[in-house]
C-alpha cells in the first residue's frame, strides 16, 4: 500500500466526510463523520470517525486529531495509522451523547492517546 500522499493546499470539507478510514495494513476503521472546528481559533479540533455496528447500526464514534491522520486523495480515504484494536479501545462517544468540549481537559485525553501535540498550546 502506498504511503506517500500527494495532499492539496485546500480541500472543502463535505468533500472529506462519509470516506473511508483504513489504517496502513488496509483495514477499515470505518468511515469520517464529521470534522470539528475550533470556533475561537479556526482550525480542526478533531475528527469524528464512526466504527463497528452492523450496517451502520450500534456504531461508536470517536475523536482523532487531525494530524493523526493522511488524506489520501488518490483513493478517497482518510489514513489512521493505528491498529483496529488501538481504535477499539479509544475514548469513543455515541451519537446522541457528544462529549462536552467547553473544557480542554477532555480533548486534551483524546489528543494524548494519539500520541499527539494539542493545537493550542
Amino acid at each position: 500500500m502506498q504511503t506517500d500522499y500527494k495532499t492539496p493546499v485546500t480541500l472543502s470539507a463535505g468533500t472529506l466526510t462519509g470516506d473511508p478510514v483504513h489504517n496502513l495494513a488496509g483495514e477499515s476503521l470505518g468511515k469520517l463523520e464529521e470534522i470539528m472546528i475550533d470556533l475561537s481559533s479556526g482550525r480542526v479540533a478533531y475528527l469524528v470517525l464512526s466504527f463497528g455496528g452492523i450496517l451502520g447500526m450500534g456504531n461508536k464514534l470517536f475523536a482523532v486529531p487531525w494530524d493523526a491522520i493522511k488524506v489520501d486523495t488518490e483513493h478517497k480515504a482518510i489514513v489512521l495509522n493505528v491498529s483496529k484494536e488501538v481504535l477499539e479501545n479509544a475514548p469513543g462517544f455515541d451519537k446522541d451523547h457528544w462529549p462536552d468540549t467547553s473544557e480542554h481537559a477532555w480533548l486534551m485525553d483524546i489528543y494524548s492517546y494519539y500520541g499527539s501535540d494539542p493545537y493550542w498550546r
